[in-house]
């Protein structure tokens, strides 16, 4: 569903067919002459008063013959993720009531929610507007019309940018977790980042000769039995002239993920599509940074591969040298993922030499067990990174667990044929084990976190601010942390 918006100073009820209104938790509203005529005005305080008792927090009722009034009641002390959830509550509404094309009455507000509360309210209504109906053979233009009346309607030229920005960059995450296995593998998808070029955005791809090379074999081993190519990007974003370190970002992008040998079961293998998102988030969060003009340096590194069984892909049981060097036995080719990122993690710290790396992957199993979809798992070596991190996530809803490392889990990867194993075999832990490897990848104490994803990319049956299916988890989550954080 498309949405557009558009803005005006006044204007009258009449001809306006489909009018929203604000109101408090008492349904009691303003200003409401300077559209509305004083009956048309008398006849809606009438209305409310009797509407004051509902639970509903959108309620609708004719005007007269030509015009319809939705009242949306604002309840007190709202918080940005509230204000954004309502947008997409009456976006849920109009939807369902086969609305097109609305007039906003901001005037109408009665109480005082928040700075920006129609740029946040929008904001949370587009975000749940997505939809991903490339595939359709029956494509229907549905476009709903909004025009936004009075000057509480007008935000700042920043502010829209920025909305904007996030709107476009969360969608591209949505997207590319949205696409088929058969279209976006591995080489479709290292297309499509160097494109980002437009957006001012240096885009480098290192192809699986230039991985030989350099030695990530780690990486290269879990893309092995694919006939399509392994991947390392990575996407620059320079919004400050001086030469600071940059802000890293790394993402785990197994384009789809059978289990490799370690086979999945069938059921529900087609889901494996989303196991990308945690490189969707990154160049999602890229491409918001450059859209807004980030005065930050930021870099996104993304893993690109296809886990898929054949005569040529890994075994349980295989050694392979690490691009840090380390030897890992992989014991079960279904925890490919930490393979990806230890190779990722190594070079982006070797690199570029980052403030900080956080990397995001759908990585395991064990952390739905624990946190649901409620909350991503957080793993970090660094307590300040944590707390700006978990409080970035608190301002968008997008919430993160802080979970434990220590050095006693090491005795469960540590392996009696090389340096560790991919997998803890003895039981528990299983999250955290991951991130207890994935911790041995950095090499230099850079200051890192580890964000388990794997109940929060995809959702089966929507989100506050998100339809079902790929959520983009991550990306605003991020930029809320760049923005309070190193802007």
């Amino acid at each position: 569903m498309s949405v557009q918006v558009f803005y005006k100073n006044k204007a009258k009820s009449s001809g306006l067919g489909v009018i929203a209104i604000f109101g408090d938790e008492k349904f009691q509203t303003k200003n409401l002459s300077a559209t509305f005529s004083k009956n048309e005005t008398s006849y809606i305080q009438k209305i409310l008063k009797n509407k004051k008792n509902t639970k509903e927090s959108i309620v609708s009722f004719n005007l007269n013959d030509k015009s319809t009034v939705i009242l949306i009641s604002i309840k007190k002390n709202l918080k940005r993720p509230d204000v954004e959830s309502l947008g997409a509550k009456f976006y849920n509404f109009i939807k369902k009531n086969n609305i097109k094309n609305i007039s906003i009455y901001s005037e109408s507000i009665s109480n005082k929610p928040g700075k920006d509360f129609i740029g946040r309210f929008i904001h949370g209504l587009k975000l749940k507007s997505y939809e991903f109906n490339l595939y359709k053979s029956k494509k229907v233009k549905n476009i709903i019309t909004i025009n936004l009346i009075g000057k509480q309607s007008i935000f700042s030229k920043n502010n829209k940018l920025k909305f904007k920005a996030l709107e476009e960059g969360t969608f591209f995450t949505r997207d590319l977790v949205s696409e088929p296995g058969n279209i976006l593998h591995p080489d479709e998808y290292a297309k499509r980042l160097v494109k980002l070029k437009k957006y001012g955005l240096k885009v480098t791809v290192y192809d699986e000769k230039k991985l030989k090379k350099l030695g990530c074999n780690a990486l290269l081993g879990v893309g092995q039995g694919s006939i399509r190519g392994s991947y390392l990007v990575t996407v620059e974003w320079k919004g400050n002239k001086s030469k600071s370190k940059p802000l890293a970002f790394v993402g785990k992008g197994v384009c789809f993920d059978t289990g490799g040998y370690s086979l999945k079961p069938a059921r529900f293998m087609e889901d494996m599509t989303y196991d990308m998102a945690g490189s969707a988030a990154v160049v999602g969060l890229m491409k918001t940074l450059a859209l807004r003009k980030a005065k930050i340096n930021a870099v996104g590194v993304v893993g690109l591969v296809e886990n898929m069984v054949s005569g040529n892909a890994q075994r349980p049981g295989d050694i392979v040298k690490s691009y840090s060097g380390k030897t890992i036995e992989v014991l079960n080719t279904d925890a490919e993922g930490r393979l990806v990122l230890a190779d990722a993690l190594t070079f982006t710290e070797k690199k570029f030499k980052p403030q900080f790396m956080v990397d995001l992957a759908t990585l395991t199993g064990a952390i739905i067990v624990s946190l649901g979809s409620e909350y991503a798992g957080l793993f970090s070596n660094d307590d300040k990174l944590s707390k700006q991190l978990l409080e970035s996530g608190e301002k968008v809803d997008e919430k993160l667990w802080r979970m434990p490392l220590h050095k006693n889990f090491d005795k469960l990867i540590n392996s009696k044929n090389a340096d560790m194993q991919n997998i803890n075999y003895v039981g528990g832990a299983g999250s955290t084990t991951a991130a207890q490897f994935l911790q041995r990848f950095i090499i230099n104490k850079t200051p890192w976190a580890h964000l388990d994803i794997a109940g929060m990319a995809f959702s089966k049956y929507g989100g506050a601010v998100n339809p079902s299916g790929a959520t983009g988890y991550g990306v605003r989550l991020l930029n809320q942390f760049v923005e309070d954080n190193y802007e």
